[in-house]
């Protein structure tokens, strides 16, 4: 009996995702919650189970392909006779067709990952074959023939049967507008892929290729980056976040040698053995005892009133190969200074390997970025929508700094803090960054205000 998985959404409201990688492929065997599939929608990385038992008949989706909510992407022989089990029943039920005559908003369909989707009809983007895996595809819905391209002067030559077409799915798509058969062309990109040029090329029969800087391969004078997944969700929210909140930023240059000092004393502390004590650690206790005391920085503008945290969700900026993300370590305001290392830790190293989840960049409340690790001095950050308040910390470095009324070398940093003006006005803002100044000037001020 062949089931098909459909696309669930994975964070509330998505309604597409790339195909990242496929960890199974057509006649492997696989088993319930094993994992099959990478995604990347637009807030994060996903790893998807599979939901029952049985053989892989075929992948319907290639790398690299963005795929629509509620669409199948593989379908498993579960065998003759194969009991349905309740991830199967709803794998198999993500998308009902209501009647007519339904009253009321469509409801949400519970599934084996992420909340469903929106009931009613929905058609798949129509696709070549470009491959064996995606032969029974092509058996369900034959796709439209392509029209036949003009006759070149000279014939390229003959791709091998069973060889892939490798290009790029915008490739692809300027390909089918433009009417050329990919089959038929030799690529002239890396590792023989077929480029924009190749295309544009074979459209223009007769055309001569395109001139070529010597020691630039052909096809590589532009690169075109698709805008998707996590780099596209974070456009649109600095731009929406840009244009909607009013944004001030202050400065501080702040003398952090003595945090510096505090910062080594802790390392050697057998309770920090096993962490990783950086001066990022201290930044995130000195603006959590900072909220403490102004707790309106840590608020959320709501159109006709304002909502104060009581609580503080500590989003944590980290850049990415797909984009900046900003995961935050969830009632971070109780957590001990050991316990706040191993939560920046762990989510530090779920940044940098790709494995953020959705649910670990939810219900942020304030953010630290942290521009110094760039060889920056200072930026002025945009807010993350939905909260007052960002923190950029510039890198520590050797300045010349007045003590008792000698010029010293010091360890220096300039603290930058973006607020949203509607929230937080001067006097608050200012009075919040000065504290948090001087408890990095001061380490034990964290303790006499905490």
């Amino acid at each position: 009996m062949l089931r098909e998985f459909k696309l669930p959404d994975v964070g509330e409201g998505l309604t597409e995702a790339e195909i990242v990688k496929w960890h199974v492929a057509a006649g492997d065997k696989v088993e319930i919650n094993q994992t099959i599939v990478e995604i990347e929608t637009a807030k994060a990385v996903v790893e998807l189970p599979c939901p029952f038992e049985g053989v892989v008949s075929a992948l319907m989706a290639a790398e690299g392909e963005t795929v629509d909510v509620g669409l199948p992407i593989i379908s498993v022989d579960t065998g003759e006779g194969a009991g349905t089990t309740r991830e199967t029943a709803l794998a198999d039920d993500m998308v009902p067709t209501l009647p007519a005559e339904a009253a009321g908003p469509p409801a949400r369909q519970p599934v084996l990952v992420g909340y469903g989707v929106k009931q009613g009809p929905t058609t798949r983007r129509t696709r070549k074959a470009a491959g064996p895996a995606d032969a029974a595809a092509s058996l369900r819905a034959a796709p439209e023939p392509a029209p036949e391209p003009e006759p070149a002067p000279a014939a390229p030559p003959s791709r091998p049967a069973g060889v892939a077409v490798l290009a790029k799915p915008p490739v692809r798509k300027l390909a089918k507008d433009l009417g050329v058969d990919l089959a038929g062309l030799t690529g002239t990109g890396p590792g023989g892929s077929i480029t924009r040029d190749d295309v544009h090329a074979a459209a223009r029969p007769g055309a001569a290729a395109p001139a070529v800087t010597p020691g630039v391969a052909a096809g590589e004078r532009e690169e075109r980056v698709p805008v998707k997944g996590v780099r596209k969700a974070t456009a649109a929210a600095m731009v929406s976040s840009a244009f909607t909140a009013p944004h001030v930023t202050e400065f501080l240059q702040v003398d952090v040698t003595a945090t510096m000092d505090a910062v080594r004393r802790l390392r050697e502390l057998p309770d920090f053995a096993e962490v990783k004590v950086s001066p990022l650690l201290l930044v995130a206790k000195a603006l959590l005892t900072a909220v403490r005391r102004y707790p309106m920085i840590n608020s959320t503008w709501a159109g006709d009133e304002i909502v104060v945290k009581r609580y503080v969700n500590l989003g944590i900026a980290a850049a990415t190969q797909r984009g900046l993300v900003v995961p935050n370590v969830k009632e971070a305001q109780a957590l001990t200074l050991p316990e706040l290392a191993r939560a920046l830790g762990e989510l530090t190293e779920k940044a940098r390997s790709g494995r953020v989840q959705p649910a670990d960049m939810a219900g942020g409340t304030i953010t630290i970025t942290n521009v110094g690790v760039f060889g920056v001095d200072a930026g002025t950050p945009i807010l993350n929508p939905g909260e007052a308040a960002i923190l950029a910390v510039g890198q520590i470095r050797d300045l010349p700094w007045v003590v008792d009324g000698q010029i010293v070398a010091r360890k220096v940093t300039t603290l930058a803090l973006s607020f949203d003006h509607r929230v937080v006005d001067g006097e608050l803002g200012s009075y919040f960054l000065r504290d948090l100044g001087a408890m990095l000037e001061d380490p034990l001020r964290m303790l006499a205000w905490g």
